[in-house]
């Protein structure tokens, strides 16, 4: 792997490691995105905090690297609908509350954190890989 997804993983890592440790130290913020629809938010918000802590130790092990990006991904767009909502019904996070610019930053920071997992995960080649593979 280039050295260029090692550190993005390694700061992808870092990054998921810190907010899922919030999920447990600052809860409450991350309950009141939760859509309606799931019941029990603190269930929800426990269970993606565990698992943006464990994919995000993954993204910084080269041996479960791609594995950890690749879930990580799939994560970040199953966790999309709390965004979502928290943007449709004006649901302040913690004492922040975004306008519409706002959210649409948060949207295409969530893109590019997909396509940047994705990208380390391997699924999603740049145009010299993919010309590379043509080749051969």
């Amino acid at each position: 792997m280039n050295s260029l997804k090692t550190w993005l993983a390694i700061i992808f890592g870092v990054a998921f490691l810190r907010i899922g440790l919030l999920h447990f130290t600052q809860p409450e913020p991350f309950d009141a995105i939760i859509p309606p629809y799931l019941p029990f938010p603190r269930f929800w918000t426990l269970a993606s905090g565990i698992l943006e802590i464990l994919l995000g130790l993954g993204l910084m092990l080269p041996k479960m690297r791609q594995r950890a990006a690749l879930c990580m991904a799939l994560l970040l767009v199953l966790m999309y609908p709390a965004n979502l909502n928290m943007w449709v019904h004006d649901i302040p996070f913690g004492q922040t509350r975004f306008e519409t610019r706002g959210h649409i930053v948060r949207l295409l920071i969530q893109i590019i954190l997909i396509l940047g997992c994705l990208w380390i995960s391997r699924r999603l080649k740049g145009a010299r890989a993919q010309a590379t593979d043509a080749e051969t």
